[in-house]
């Protein structure tokens, strides 16, 4: 039975629960000095959450499970001179059983003997059937493929009864106790607490495993090349080595791609943050109702565009304009590259703006309007109140929007290969080309390449720099925040 059949059984089964439960709920008859605990509904949740959670939690744990059980069984019935050979490569072994195993599904009675008398090309077979084979395998896989195809049905089979069951049983169980003085929403706001426990656990964990899967990579980087190389290094050059060619190590400095990261995006919030910053008070404080539910819109449609779209942009426009006007001024040579920083920030000035413009006009319309009025009543103009008053109170905020930019800015790539190129150059002149870390992230893991090879571990490397430069951010502008907010209170 496939998953999906088992999701929408237990489904129903967990809607007919709610249904029967809620109905009964609503018939209890008052008795008297007893007062009903928990309305129809809740009793109805409550008979809902236990026909399908524990089952959904069987079936998870039984389909992560059942694959590492199968996989190990599969393999104790392999030859022992197979398993025991120094050369053997378990992957590669295991995934042309399981690509058999899969293929015997489609075949029919008579092919199936042939495959099993060793008769039958199995190549030209599956190609028949729509399936690609890379050989024909060896002679003991075609039992371990029927092996693997067997417990493989066997456990979807098992699972689906399990499950199916324990929703069954968790349905009957939440239909049997409903009594005036069931305590169903109790029940119920636990459940959802530790839902919501669930999902911050899991949030959690899944940056802690981001970062450790990226460190332990950049640990072994840095067994091959050393710290000062890496953080102080002023040349890019990795020399990209095939697989198996073993070849040079190279040079992986690291400044020229933080430099040309910083650059780029000090470039685009010196464009991003006045135009935006402006537009928000303009909207928030300044504009008619009208004219903010048309310019707010127009401003927010900026973010809704591909990063691809502005780099096409930076490309073919943008680039060119600069290049040529700055060949204007200069008489001839141009002194703006089509690819340079100026052209990369400038366009990523322009896709930053409604992150900016609505962010901060969020957290300024959040601003008690009793400030507002109070500052306007003592006499002061309305720019006077902006400055004095507004910008103060939601200056918070406002931080915390200027990080949440910033952030966007340094991660962004797609709009740096095409308008600043792929060029580790360390000038300070916004006219040239440079690129940023995530450019050469994506290059690095691009490719033919070892994956335990320096060339290829350097991503993780940068990966983590990365991540500990958003994370100082975040600490900085914390700290800026409180003292901000100390200030005004």
């Amino acid at each position: 039975m496939s998953v999906s059949w088992v999701l929408a059984i237990v489904l129903i089964i967990g809607v007919v629960a709610f249904l029967v439960a809620r109905m009964r709920a609503s018939r209890l008859e008052p008795q008297p000095g007893v007062k009903q605990h928990s309305l129809p509904g809740y009793h109805g949740s409550y008979a809902l959450v236990l026909a399908i959670f524990p089952a959904l939690l069987f079936f998870a744990i039984w389909k992560a499970a059942s694959p590492l059980y199968i996989d190990s069984a599969v393999w104790r019935g392999l030859p022992g001179q197979v398993t025991s050979a120094p050369d053997v490569n378990r992957s590669l072994t295991m995934g042309t059983i399981y690509a058999i195993g899969d293929g015997l599904r489609r075949l029919d009675a008579a092919e199936i003997e042939q495959v099993r008398s060793g008769q039958a090309d199995l190549k030209a077979l599956f190609a028949t059937k729509g399936l690609a084979l890379a050989s024909n395998g060896e002679p003991y896989m075609v039992p371990a493929a029927e092996s693997y195809r067997s417990m493989s049905d066997a456990s979807s089979l098992w699972s689906a009864i399990g499950a199916i069951l324990i929703s069954l049983a968790g349905a009957w169980f939440g239909l049997s106790g409903i009594t005036l003085r069931r305590r169903a929403r109790n029940n119920v706001e636990r459940v959802m607490l530790w839902g919501l426990i669930a999902a911050s656990t899991v949030a959690i964990l899944t940056t802690v495993g981001i970062v450790l899967s990226m460190l332990f990579q950049t640990l072994s980087f840095f067994q091959s090349v050393p710290l000062s190389n890496f953080f102080f290094g002023t040349v890019w050059d990795p020399r990209f080595a095939a697989a198996g060619s073993g070849g040079a190590t190279g040079q992986f400095g690291l400044i020229p791609l933080l430099a040309g990261t910083l650059y780029i995006a000090l470039v685009a919030m010196l464009f991003a943050v006045p135009v935006g910053l402006f537009a928000a008070i303009y909207m928030s404080e300044y504009a008619s109702r009208k004219v903010r539910s048309i310019v707010k819109p127009v401003l927010e449609v900026l973010a809704g565009i591909p990063t691809i779209v502005y780099g096409i942009f930076a490309l073919v426009t943008v680039g060119p304009l600069l290049r040529d006007i700055s060949a204007a001024l200069s008489g001839g040579q141009p002194f703006i590259a089509a690819q340079s920083v100026l052209t990369a920030g400038l366009v990523m000035g322009i896709m930053l703006i409604p992150f900016v413009s609505s962010l901060s006009d969020d957290i300024i319309s959040a601003v008690p309007r009793s400030l507002n009025d109070g500052s306007l009543g003592l006499g002061a103009t309305r720019s006077e109140t902006v400055r004095n008053v507004i910008l103060p109170a939601a200056l918070p905020g406002i931080v915390g929007a200027l990080l949440l930019t910033a952030s966007r800015a340094i991660g962004e790539t797609m709009i740096v290969v095409l308008a600043a190129g792929v060029a580790a150059n360390l000038t300070i002149n916004p006219g040239e080309a440079m690129t940023t870390i995530t450019v050469k992230i994506v290059n690095q893991l691009t490719g033919d390449l070892e994956f335990t090879s320096p060339q290829t571990l350097v991503a993780f490397a940068l990966g983590i720099t990365l991540f500990v430069i958003t994370l100082g951010m975040n600490v900085l502008a914390l700290y800026i925040v409180r003292k901000y907010r100390e200030q005004y209170e």
